[in-house]
């Protein structure tokens, strides 16, 4: 890339001013500043500690998976429901397969 003087850096200053207006220009600065340095400390992380990311996979594969609960039978809507019954039957069902996961309900 060529060598930018200060003129042209100037004019691309003005540019950005005029097209993101001057308000939004610190915000988009602090916003990428903040997510450069999470990125520079994530990466230096990887890099201080090679062996992590084997013994993380190793561990991940050593532990054995839980058995996969028995798919229930889809039945299909009457097509005479309303929209509102028809979400209220898949939240229902939602609900079903959530308690066979042991996950816990969204709020």
């Amino acid at each position: 890339m060529p060598n930018l003087g200060p003129t042209e850096l100037i004019i691309i200053g003005l540019i950005l001013v005029l097209l993101f207006g001057a308000k939004k220009l610190p915000d988009a600065a602090r916003g990428l500043g903040r997510s450069l340095r999470i990125f520079k400390a994530e990466t230096s992380k990887l890099h201080d500690d090679p062996d992590a990311q084997t013994t993380a996979t190793a561990t991940v594969q050593a532990q054995p998976q839980p058995a996969a609960p028995a798919p229930q039978p889809i039945t299909p809507a009457a097509p005479t429901l309303s929209a509102e019954e028809q979400a209220r039957a898949l939240e229902e069902q939602a609900a079903r397969l959530r308690a066979q996961a042991g996950a816990p309900k969204p709020q």
